[in-house]
């Protein structure tokens, strides 16, 4: 009896995911590469889109989703967030360093990010929310994928906000200047969202604890 119920909850079968482009080529990716090596008996189907999928109509076990979410008759839960960097390019340099106040942004060239909801204006914050600042880019360059904002700014396109998990090491290594960093803008969070069910198979639960474990352990990127 013992070995039949350790059976029905070992993860096996396929699990079919769907996440962001960005986060789930620097993220989720590897940590598919570890489940399926640690649960043999499970093969993942992962759908990169920037496009909000239909976990129904498209038949999909689980949604990986950043940002805040939008009310709906989903189950979600929230595992951990990211922040975001205004960034530029090297090539700007010295007209970044003139800048002074968030108020200032908006006479260099900026790269839009189409996939977000609202890519256009943004609110920077400093000293604990004392002071606020919210700013209306005109865009330049405008692109549907949060990767290819990065490349473009990298290219000397033009500014761009852009998340930590995909900044930080550009950031570090000078590949982008990050932009006023005494302002800060809205963190975002990271969400599992699933179809209304009253059971998880266990090959959710086994994917969902391995993310939550490695968010936690900052295995991925620091919260």
């Amino acid at each position: 009896m013992g070995e039949l119920a350790q059976a029905r909850t070992e993860p096996k079968g396929l699990l079919r995911i769907t996440a962001p482009y960005d986060y789930g080529t620097s993220v989720i990716v590897p940590l598919v590469t570890a489940f399926t090596a640690r649960y043999s008996d499970c093969k993942v189907e992962l759908n990169l889109s920037d496009k909000m999928i239909d976990l129904i109509a498209d038949n999909m076990d689980i949604a990986i989703r950043g940002g805040w979410l939008a009310d709906s008759s989903l189950q979600a839960r929230r595992i951990g967030s990211f922040r975001q960097f205004l960034v530029g390019p090297p090539q700007l340099a010295d007209k970044i360093a003139e800048l002074n106040d968030p108020a200032d942004l908006p006479s260099l060239r900026f790269v839009t990010n189409t996939a977000l909801r609202e890519p256009l204006e943004w609110t920077f914050t400093r000293g604990g929310d004392r002071e606020t600042r919210t700013v209306r880019f005109k865009p330049d360059i405008a692109i549907n994928a949060t990767p290819a904002v990065m490349e473009a700014v990298k290219q000397g396109g033009g500014l761009s906000v852009l998340p930590d998990f995909l900044a930080t090491a550009d950031v570090s290594n000078g590949r982008l200047i990050h932009i006023l960093p005494e302002w800060h803008l809205p963190s975002g969070g990271v969400y599992t969202v699933y179809p209304a069910a009253r059971f998880r198979p266990p090959k959710v639960s086994a994917f969902v604890d391995m993310l939550t474990d490695a968010l936690k352990r900052q295995l991925l990127f620091p919260l």
